[in-house]
């Protein structure tokens, strides 16, 4: 049997891995509106999205709990199951981020772990009442980023029937630039956790064994500030490097955007997110931006949503839940023969 520690380690590097992954694949999600209305050129917007990004990240531990406590009883959670949850989705990420598809790397997470705890042990590892809330978010998230996209951006026609177009464009060109980073920070405070939560996984589950570290999650605590501080890094430095074909599929495939649009799209799927993270319920953040760009370009016509491309996002959606899944159980079904 392997060495704990060299486990350990392989863990923590696969949850650095999986942040780099998720800020690579989810930089889309926070810049894609801002550069594909040309508010801000592509260096400026990725430069503040990496800022926020951490900041969020940083910032509030419910999701960090959700995962790394909710989705596998921690009495029968082991390194074997973290380590094959997190090398799933990363695989996952690097396939769909090669052909432009925004992801649920927050669902692949969860996926990737059922898969590798079911491989491990059981259907009675999974805490079942946890993994209800995380798939109905995966309804009603992208339903509250549609609607509340559209019904925003309805309001915002009404109120400025009589201001001209130059005069709107200014406008929001400024406004559009906070809500793309509120939209980074929201993103961070939810995505962001999911790296926290891997290693947290990893460390209870250590020959120490202590589940009490969870208490003393902070970035003022002494023993944990580390953990903090690497996850918010890595999920910043990936969004840094950016995923430009996914930033292309977002920002200038599914709908022409302005910045009145932009900003609406952004601020609609920013309040989803933030609420699901206050309530520590993990959501797909590409799921309410998507979903919030789509209600937006409908209050236009129907037919200004590219649905081809809307259609082959909503079914990369959908395939990341078996995907994850089954590359779950096939990396834990080869990990039982060593561990």
């Amino acid at each position: 049997m392997p060495d704990p520690q060299i486990l350990l380690i392989l863990i923590i590097t696969a949850a650095v891995g999986f942040g780099i992954a998720n800020g690579f694949n989810d930089a889309a999600n926070s810049v894609a509106t801002v550069i594909g209305t040309r508010t801000l050129s592509p260096r400026a917007a990725i430069i503040m999205a990496a800022f926020f990004e951490f900041a969020g990240a940083a910032t509030g531990n419910a999701v960090a709990m959700t995962i790394g406590k909710g989705i596998i009883d921690p009495e029968f959670l082991t390194m074997g199951i973290v380590l094959s949850g997190v090398m799933a989705i990363i695989i996952w990420a690097v396939v769909t981020t090669r052909y432009g598809m925004p992801i649920s790397l927050t669902h692949g997470l969860v996926a990737g772990l059922v898969g590798a705890g079911m491989a491990m042990g059981s259907t009675k590892v999974i805490i079942w009442r946890t993994l209800a809330r995380v798939f109905s978010a995966v309804g009603f998230a992208p339903l509250l980023g549609f609607g509340g996209g559209f019904l925003a951006m309805l309001a915002i026609l009404w109120l400025f029937q009589k201001t001209g177009p130059s005069k709107i464009r200014s406008i929001f060109s400024k406004l559009h630039i906070f809500s793309s980073a509120f939209l980074a920070y929201s993103h961070g405070k939810n995505d962001g956790q999911m790296p926290i939560g891997l290693i947290m996984m990893a460390l209870v589950t250590s020959p120490y064994h202590d589940s009490g570290l969870w208490q003393h999650l902070s970035l003022l605590d002494s023993n944990t500030w580390w953990i903090i501080v690497i996850s918010a890094g890595s999920i910043s430095f990936g969004t840094a490097v950016g995923g430009w074909r996914v930033i292309k599929t977002l920002g200038l495939k599914v709908t022409t955007l302005r910045p009145v649009q932009g900003f609406t799209a952004t601020v609609s799927a920013s309040t989803v997110i933030e609420l699901a993270s206050h309530y520590g319920i993990p959501v797909s953040t590409t799921h309410c931006v998507s979903s919030a760009i789509m209600g937006v370009g409908a209050t236009r016509r129907l037919s200004a949503v590219r649905w081809g491309i809307a259609k082959d996002i909503v079914l990369t959606w959908i395939f990341t839940f078996p995907a994850c899944g089954i590359l779950g159980w096939i990396i834990a079904t080869v990990l039982k023969i060593f561990l």
